[in-house]
């Protein structure tokens, strides 16, 4: 008997719940499982799994035995995987999600650039604002920005990510420019819908106290559109520079208040498992890495015009 095949099929059954999912899983009949199983208990000198007609329930020692073997076989097939990288090239449909906004403005020529290296892999691009369940709707990896909560998800962080509070030169000739949060309350805010209602910094405390208790002025879920309404004049918006680089290096937008800039948040590749990472995935992680530059362009382009 094969031990890596037994300890197979013994993490298959815990996993799936039943020994018929996990022949399906396998692709081997529920008898071979259910005897490879039976031949690893017996060379363990132990039960595994406790079987009744309607259910498998696994023993402590199963239980011990199951995690030591779940990690034997995910160090397996890494380094199976990551083997068979180095000789191959990366292929495959590779399925992403990303921000609507960050997308149109800062992926086109990233998955070109991407393609031409590695022309053997589809890229799949999904354009979303929501998180999406990487497992359940059967993504790659996820772009994310922000302060990511605790999960079982591996995130890498790509680039800082800064978010400054701005207005056109017109509106403010018209109105005034504020030099305390406490005159931002006698300006039009354009408020975004998906703003991160946990930030910290007194920016952020300020837009709850005073904007979020009641209604914006205007508000929108696209920070796109939010930025040429500051453009045309219609009031201060608060947004990453990825969007608004454009208006702030041309001067159609400027700072206000920027001794409250918050500090910046990130840009995330996240997905699934560190292990068991497909060839694919891996070669995509590493050409995002240092793609956008340290800083990334969108703010060099902002200190080159300042300057």
């Amino acid at each position: 008997m094969d031990s890596i095949d037994a300890m197979r099929a013994f993490v298959a059954v815990v996993n799936e719940g039943s020994f018929s999912k996990a022949a399906n899983t396998l692709n081997l009949s529920p008898q071979l499982v259910s005897k490879y199983v039976s031949k690893l208990e017996e060379r363990l000198g132990t039960r595994l799994l406790q079987r009744t007609t309607r259910q498998v329930n696994v023993t402590e020692a199963g239980s011990q035995y199951f995690v030591h073997a779940q990690q034997i076989l995910l160090s397996i097939d890494d380094m199976t995987a990551q083997l068979h990288g180095l000789q191959q090239k990366p292929k495959g449909t590779l399925r992403i999600s990303a921000p609507v906004s960050f997308a149109l403005k800062h992926m086109a020529k990233l998955t070109t650039d991407f393609q031409k290296r590695y022309p053997d892999v589809t890229i799949d691009l999904q354009l979303n604002d929501r998180k999406v369940d990487i497992v359940e709707e059967g993504f790659d990896i996820a772009l994310r920005i922000g302060e990511l909560k605790s999960s079982s998800l591996v995130a890498k962080q790509i680039a800082p990510i800064r978010v400054v509070l701005c207005a056109s030169p017109e509106y403010l000739q018209k109105h005034g420019t504020p030099s305390t949060l406490a005159e931002l309350d006698n300006h039009r805010y354009l408020h975004y819908s998906y703003i991160n209602m946990e930030a910290t910094g007194e920016i952020y405390e300020y837009l709850r106290a005073r904007y979020f208790k009641q209604s914006s002025t205007f508000y929108s879920n696209n920070g796109d559109v939010l930025v040429a309404s500051a453009v045309a004049g219609a009031g201060f918006v608060l947004q990453p520079t990825f969007i608004a680089s454009e208006a702030l290096s041309t001067g159609t937008l400027v700072p206000i208040l920027p001794q409250y800039e918050p500090k910046p948040i990130h840009l995330y590749a996240v997905y699934a498992h560190k292990k068991l990472l497909p060839h694919k995935v891996r070669c995509f992680i590493d050409f995002l890495s240092d793609y956008y530059g340290s800083p990334p362009y969108w703010d060099a382009r902002i200190a080159a015009n300042q300057n």
